[in-house]
């Protein structure tokens, strides 16, 4: 039964087999992206390994960008728990600061990764080893965004009230997606920037 809600603080987010049905949506639904990201990197590995006469990767992958984009959101992912956890006690501030923070951090990875794109000697249109760097960072980017897209109005509704203790499924819900993009892009960097400086290199 979904009950109405007669005030701003009296509004609930749903039925509980609503937020259960939402809960639930989120995790099938990450596991279909997780599929993606899994048939991409497995296209990275079979191309590199295939003895072929260009340089895979095109260029060694340098840190300097992507290192700290990558603990950038980690700390965004941090930030996020720390909203989330802070909704379930009841804190509105302390859930809309993480929630903000998550979100503003979430902006400055995207940014770093935008110049990090620009400042490759590289193209999506270069060779085998461009088009799929291009693709699986693209596709994360993508993802990332829709994240942005989720914390933004939850960072607005939790700073006017609307969640609380028993009323925070929402906020669970993106919280549960914005740290599956963090641990995909863990995935990513290890993929795409550690593992040439392994041995899977050639050319």
């Amino acid at each position: 039964m979904t009950i109405v809600a007669t005030s701003r603080d009296d509004l609930p987010i749903g039925s509980v087999t609503s937020c259960t049905v939402g809960w639930w949506g989120m995790i099938a639904g990450i596991i279909t992206e997780a599929s993606l990201f899994a048939y991409l990197l497995f296209a990275y590995f079979y191309v590199a390994v295939q003895p072929r006469g260009e340089m895979w990767p095109a260029e060694m992958p340098t840190f300097k960008l992507a290192a700290p984009n990558t603990v950038i959101l980690l700390v965004s992912s941090v930030a996020v728990w720390f909203g989330e956890r802070g909704g379930r006690e009841g804190a509105r501030w302390k859930q809309a600061a993480g929630m903000g923070i998550g979100f503003i951090l979430g902006v400055i990875f995207v940014t770093i990764q935008v110049f990090e794109w620009k400042a490759k000697s590289f193209s999506l249109n270069s060779g085998p080893y461009g088009s799929i760097f291009f693709v699986v960072t693209g596709f994360h980017m993508g993802h990332v965004v829709l994240g942005l897209i989720m914390l933004l109005p939850l960072t607005l509704w939790s700073a006017l009230g609307y969640f609380g203790p028993g009323r925070d499924a929402p906020i669970s819900i993106g919280a549960i997606y914005w740290h599956f993009v963090d641990a995909v892009w863990l995935v990513v960097f290890f993929s795409l920037y550690i593992t040439p400086y392994l041995g899977l290199r050639h050319g």
